[in-house]
């Protein structure tokens, strides 16, 4: 019979390996800057663009999108190729994938330090970067389903269910998450506002994990996993229902980040309610994983490629057992804006993410430049030192996840908190954090000896740029058909298409299960009357904080337990963040909640607090923020981001735009006036002034009614 001869492309393949090191040690290094940030404020290095609010979200993009994203297109076109027996559908747009996926992180790499931010999480980059990344997830698409159109295999084998689940959801969600109203360059709005703004985004945030984070790298394990312990995978009806049953459930399960919030009560109960039922197909996967290694254990002793993937699994089936355990209310209410979730999330990253990746690289480069890995010692040493770090890493940070739950939380027997000042919290786990920067170090160490040991394998020899291969082609594949092969999933193995349609709708349900009510009636957000939109001021104020990154150390949303009600003030209602666009409620309280801080303390307060928060708060870990008092307010995008919110359904009174600035100017007179009583003498257009007055505004608008403390 006629064999087609081709080749496969290495080299797009090598591209993105080099990239997912190189972005790995820049990502990792940010992390650890950010880490030690957080004992040692002096590392803020006393300039606007290396505070922890600016580059956090630098570190989390560039580990998720730079590194991460690089590994899963670096294992995709790799597996991909060998899978479906076909070179990529096109070079060209192999190369527009891979330069414009590079260039998008560099865009990144830059706005963000630059305050260029929206702040929803994980999706900070601003309008023209979401559209670059819609482009080039298109040309990703088109060459995945262009190859696997042209195939010379009959079926598609279960890593590629996984990679096309992955395109399509990815698509969904960046889409839906991205509905931004332009007003300059680099500066849009939401067109969600307050409960409908963070219903979108965690439902966004967490699929990014899910689809992200965690779909493409259990298609990556269906198919790296066998090829290195030389088994097949342990049961191909376990892959069925780990796949469908997994996209399933895992689009619901976004609410579970909102539990005790104003988010309607319907939809944290589903939230919590498939996150529990998570646990299922997230373990059935660890499982199909696990198991295939039975009767090679021998060979994971001595192979660190093997090494690397059983730990993965292990930190995947902790990550996705403790995810669901914390969408617990009862667990939730104690875990959620503490370090405890810092670290089940570095557990799935540094364990599941990073160490498959390692394994992935350690197996595939030698492989591609037909040479042996330069020294196993070495990979060993990175082995050891890196399970080293994440020890390091996570135990600490849960300790000071049960330290922050519990200590918030405590009274005394007179009823009164037992520690009201939140400082005392952050102070009581300041050792916590230097053992987790140690752990990041260690972790950071072992990739940088990967690093070398790689460079070296690649020098020892050339790159196998267009590798040999040889198949039969499709159509005499399909001769002699045979009960198997008609089975309802085999043959829907063999229509990619309605393979892939049928993958969207599945995921589409929940998310319109969720989100449609939410958005399509009026009582689920209720107005309060006396919620107004932000004065001028105000909400230049309000971008200042968002370009401070300020979100992701304060949150603005106070829950309904007494410790917080009594330590913040009233809890938060839905109607006061109906002109919020975007919503800031947060994920992590680094710092103390800031949504009934308007009016707690004076403008003299305030003021000194950002030029040097130590000086209102001895042994505080926030940085100064002095340009706040040199740098003047632009105001000429004052009747641009008016107009804006008003086409967004912010009632501002037509004309309002022509009068803005002068508002603008008698607020910033009345409280630079209010600072110079107190000898702080600070001009009306700095940006500063601005800060203070959307920071007093913030819970004003309603009324609290404080209920007396009861004496049983």
């Amino acid at each position: 019979m006629q064999l087609e001869r081709f080749t496969y492309d290495n080299k797009i393949v090598r591209n993105f390996g080099i990239a997912t090191i190189v972005w790995g040690i820049v990502g990792m290094t940010v992390g650890l800057l950010a880490a030690m940030q957080l004992f040692k404020p002096a590392m803020n290095m006393g300039n606007q663009y290396t505070t922890f609010g600016r580059i956090r979200p630098l570190h989390t993009n560039a580990v998720i999108f730079a590194f991460v994203g690089n590994a899963i297109f670096m294992g995709v076109y790799y597996s991909l190729q060998r899978l479906l027996k076909a070179r990529m559908f096109s070079d060209t747009l192999s190369k527009i994938h891979f330069w414009g996926w590079q260039l998008i992180i560099v865009a990144a790499a830059i706005t963000l330090p630059l305050g260029f931010t929206t702040s929803h999480e994980y999706a900070e980059l601003e309008w023209p970067i979401d559209i670059a990344i819609t482009v080039i997830w298109v040309v990703f698409g088109i060459n995945m389903f262009g190859t696997i159109i042209k195939r010379r295999e009959r079926h598609l084998y279960v890593a590629i269910w996984f990679y096309i689940a992955t395109f399509v959801t990815i698509a969904v969600l960046h889409i839906v998450n991205s509905f931004e109203l332009p007003i300059s360059f680099l500066k849009s709005y939401y067109v969600y506002a307050g409960v409908q703004d963070a219903l979108v985004q965690w439902w966004y945030g967490h699929n990014a994990v899910a689809f992200f984070l965690t779909t493409p790298y259990l298609g990556m394990m269906y198919y790296f996993l066998p090829k290195m312990a030389g088994r097949p995978v342990y049961s191909y009806k376990l892959s069925i229902l780990h796949f469908w049953s997994l996209i399933f459930i895992y689009i619901w399960a976004g609410p579970h980040h909102l539990l005790y919030t104003s988010l309607p009560g319907w939809a944290q109960s589903l939230g919590v309610a498939f996150s529990i039922m998570l646990i299922a197909p997230s373990w059935g996967g660890m499982i199909n994983g696990l198991l295939t290694l039975r009767g090679a254990w021998d060979k994971v002793r001595d192979d660190v490629t093997l090494k690397f993937m059983v730990v993965a699994l292990t930190a995947y089936g902790m990550a996705t057992f403790e995810g669901p355990m914390l969408s617990l209310k009862q667990i939730n209410g104690i875990a959620h804006f503490t370090d405890w979730i810092v670290a089940h999330v570095h557990v799935g990253a540094l364990g599941w993410n990073g160490f498959l990746t390692f394994g992935v690289l350690y197996w595939l480069i030698p492989r591609i430049y037909k040479t042996e890995l330069y020294s196993k010692k070495l990979a060993a040493f990175h082995f050891w030192i890196g399970t080293l770090g994440i020890l390091f890493y996570a135990i600490p940070m849960y300790w000071a996840g049960f330290t922050q739950g519990l200590m918030w939380k405590e009274f005394t027997a007179e009823g009164l908190l037992k520690y009201p000042n939140f400082l005392a919290t952050t102070i009581q786990i300041i050792p916590m954090h230097v053992l987790r920067s140690i752990g990041g170090a260690l972790y950071l160490i072992g990739v940088i000896a990967m690093t070398y040991n790689l460079v070296k394998t690649m020098k020892a020899s050339s790159l196998l740029a267009n590798e040999p291969a040889e198949a039969m082609p499709l159509e005499k594949v399909f001769i002699n058909e045979s009960a198997t092969d008609r089975a309802w999933h085999r043959v829907l193995e063999r229509k990619p298409m309605k393979f892939m349609v049928l993958s969207l709708i599945i995921i589409l349900i929940g998310g319109m299960v969720e989100m449609m009510p939410t958005f399509t009636i009026q009582s689920n957000v209720p107005t309060i009357a006396s919620v107004k939109p932000y004065s001028a001021l105000e909400l230049q104020g309000r971008d200042l904080y968002i370009r401070e990154g300020c979100v992701n150390c304060h949150s603005q949303t106070v829950r309904p337990f007494r410790s917080e009600t009594e330590r913040y003030g009233e809890y938060s209602k839905a109607g006061e963040f109906v002109y919020d666009h975007p919503f800031l409620w947060g994920s992590k309280r680094t710092g103390p909640d800031l949504h009934r801080i308007g009016g707690k303390y004076s403008d003299a307060w305030h003021y000194n607090h950002l030029v040097d928060p130590t000086s209102m708060s001895p042994g505080s870990i926030m940085p100064p923020y002095p340009w706040l008092v040199t740098q003047q307010l632009d105001i000429s995008t004052t009747t641009s981001k008016i107009n804006a919110m008003r086409t967004l359904g912010v009632p501002y009174a037509e004309g309002y735009e022509q009068q803005a600035n002068q508002d603008l100017q008698i607020q910033a007179e009345k409280i630079t006036a209010e600072l110079k009583q107190n000898n702080i003498k600070v001009k009306s257009d700095r940006e500063i002034v601005a800060i203070i007055a959307y920071l007093q505004r913030l819970g004003t608008d309603i009324k609290a009614n404080k209920q007396p403390i009861p004496t049983n």
